[in-house]
């Protein structure tokens, strides 16, 4: 995999087991990554600015890095770790950007573990690394089959599941305490039904303006946070 940008350079750099091989411009002159590659010894390949940005067919900041694909955890890593009390459940997100910036908030705000289904939900790509800003080597992340029964079993080993939806309670008044999972909608659809049903507790935004619905990476953001607080 491909991926670019100065910020997700520095976290990848970072995680030197995953790099393969660096490009950069000709003059390229970040002291900092360029210390990250040295001391790594990581193989480097120069090219032109316009060359670089045809590798990926975006702006790359004049650096572009080959990494191993992503290595998604199994379910039966989340269920033997004692120490996670915070899942975030992702129905079918299908943006790279809204993906991206999820992962991003998990990171920021110690989510444990993402879990997304293993079709029609979007994968990790490059855009999904440069909308993170590199979040996505330090978090893990579940495929799973069915979300339906991945929920059950949470629920089996003493987790709250949470879902998002517009009818629902007010999110500040609901208590996360305790092994929690929240589940967000697509950006289209919404909470599937089954899932709405397999909930413990609906958490509702409530919304003061014209528009009915927030982004769900926003949405997702508001949520982690409050439920964050009492991590």
């Amino acid at each position: 995999m491909l991926v670019y940008g100065k910020n997700v350079a520095r976290e990848v750099l970072n995680k030197s087991d995953i790099v393969k091989k660096v490009f950069l411009k000709e003059g390229f002159n970040n002291e900092e990554l360029l210390n990250l590659i040295e001391e790594n010894n990581h193989k480097v390949i120069y090219k032109t600015n316009e060359e670089l940005d045809k590798l990926v067919n975006e702006t790359t900041q004049g650096i572009v890095v080959e990494i191993e694909d992503y290595h998604y955890k199994y379910f039966e890593d989340l269920k033997k770790d004692d120490d996670a009390n915070f899942v975030v459940i992702l129905d079918h997100i299908e943006d790279p950007r809204n993906f991206g910036a999820i992962i991003r908030t998990c990171e920021c705000a110690g989510v444990d573990y993402i879990v997304i289904p293993n079709k029609r939900s979007v994968e990790i790509t490059a855009s999904v690394f440069k909308s993170s800003s590199g979040a996505v080597v330090h978090q893990k992340i579940c495929k799973v089959a069915n979300l339906h029964n991945t929920i059950e079993k949470l629920k089996k080993n003493g987790f709250w599941i949470i879902g998002t939806d517009a009818n629902g309670e007010d999110y500040t008044s609901i208590d996360y305490t305790g092994k929690t999972a929240l589940v967000i909608g697509s950006e289209g659809k919404g909470l599937q039904s089954l899932l709405r049903k397999s909930c413990d507790q609906i958490a509702s935004i409530p919304l003061k303006g014209k528009i009915n619905s927030l982004n769900a990476s926003v949405a997702a953001g508001i949520m982690i946070y409050e439920i964050a607080k009492t991590k």
